[in-house]
């Protein structure tokens, strides 16, 4: 007798609660390998959101804050550099690169970052890329701004369209800069990370902004004109942080200890890696709840095939006592009832496999374009392999209960007729 073709005959005779069976399975082992795969290509895309920086400095504090509000543009500063300070970390011999970034203001919403045409030059994200302006061009006169992808599109900015650029994170009538518009030079390419949601700007139109504000207004009664500003000069006093690219990876270490060790003011220099190491281990509890909840989706499956398969016994007492009566012994009737497990779930991991790749296919281009998350479409890792074979195995053992029912009922059990 050959167990798996009539494995087969016997779930084609049940197909419908076959099918419900496979359907849950593939569901949450979709959803399973889906978690998994979010999980892992979210890390990467926190990773690859800075590359080819050596450290990041600024004001000191901690290193997972200075991250978040120099790369993420998350938080704020809790003090500023000195433009002094910032000239004597670039002059140092073994830095070959710095690019000076200024927060502190807004447009609807969205971070303005002042910097200088060195952040175009050496800012680099995922595996090296650097940024390319879309359309238009780098900002080349005082009162140019280029925006990332994500601004342009949600705001619906072209270019030569005005920017108006407010003061802080809240977009108030009295703290809009409003008598010094700006104007949208070029928008940046999608990048995935979060320059799109930057308006940058020239790190001298931070200050022509302000020059007439103090303690974040307007000074009363004083009205310095667009024009006339040009004319200041506009050195910085300070700025909020500094990306720093070393001549060589061995002084990493040492020019990070004299940034520390700075003697006019306190500064911390934070490599990148280790600071988003240590963002990602904040993180990771959250991360582990959702693969825990989509495990315990996979399980309330295989609990699903468990049932079926358990009240099919009952259903089923005269098929076990049929096959019995023509040979078959109790090990093949445990080996049948097992083999239905095995295939049910065998074939609703490839069902599952299927229709995470299909729906990778459909919202790739969605999560990339609204949440900035590339999820790649590629063979499953080790991990993921490793958690096929975990749900396999799983249902291969949810079959043993209900083969175990079957392989203790007796030919006469089958044949016996309850009334």
């Amino acid at each position: 007798m050959t167990i798996l073709p009539l494995a087969l005959k016997s779930l084609l005779n049940r197909r419908a609660t076959a099918l419900l069976t496979l359907a849950s399975i593939a569901l949450s082992v979709a959803l399973l390998l889906g978690v998994e795969r979010l999980r892992t290509e979210t890390r990467a895309s926190f990773a690859a959101t800075i590359a080819g920086t050596d450290l990041i400095v600024g004001a000191r504090s901690g290193q997972v804050q200075l991250l978040l509000y120099a790369v993420f543009r998350i938080g704020n500063a809790t003090n500023n550099i000195s433009w002094q300070s910032y000239q004597d970390l670039a002059a140092h011999p073994k830095v070959a690169w710095t690019v000076p970034l200024s927060l502190g203001d807004s447009h609807r919403g969205y971070r303005v970052l002042g910097t200088t045409d060195a952040y175009l030059a050496h800012y680099r994200y995922g595996r090296d890329r650097p940024l390319a302006v879309a359309e238009g061009t780098w900002f080349a006169d005082l009162y140019d701004a280029v925006l990332g992808a994500e601004v342009a599109e949600r705001l619906g900015y072209a270019l030569g369209d005005a920017v108006i650029i407010a003061h802080g994170a809240g977009d108030v009538a009295f703290a809009r800069h409003d008598d010094k518009p700006f104007r949208v030079s070029g928008i940046l390419a999608p990048t995935g990370t979060p320059v799109d949601r930057t308006v940058h700007v020239g790190l001298e139109a931070i200050e022509a902004i302000h020059v007439g504000w103090r303690g974040g207004a307007p000074m009363p009664g004083l009205t310095i004109s667009a024009d006339r500003v040009r004319q200041m000069d506009l050195t910085p006093d300070a700025i909020t942080a500094a990306l720093v690219g070393l001549d060589s990876r061995i002084a990493t270490f040492g020019v990070q200890r004299w940034v520390n060790d700075y003697p006019e003011e306190p500064l911390m220099a934070v490599l990148p890696g280790v600071a988003l190491a240590e963002l990602w281990s904040l993180v990771g509890v959250a991360e582990n709840a959702l693969l825990v909840v989509s495990a315990c989706v996979v399980l309330v499956g295989l609990i699903g095939m468990l049932t079926a398969l358990l009240i099919g016994l009952n259903e089923r007492r005269r098929e076990m006592a049929i096959l019995r009566s023509v040979g078959a012994r109790p090990a093949q009737v445990l080996a049948l009832i097992i083999g239905e497990a095995a295939f049910l779930t065998l074939l609703g991991l490839a069902c599952g496999v299927g229709l995470l790749y299909l729906l990778l296919d459909a919202g790739q281009p969605l999560l990339e374009h609204r949440f900035g998350l590339y999820i790649g479409i590629g063979a499953p890792s080790a991990r993921e392999w490793l958690l096929l074979a975990t749900v396999l195995t799983a249902g291969v053992l949810a079959g043993t209960v209900p083969g175990w029912r079957a392989y203790r009922m007796s030919l006469a059990d089958g044949l016996t007729i309850r009334v």
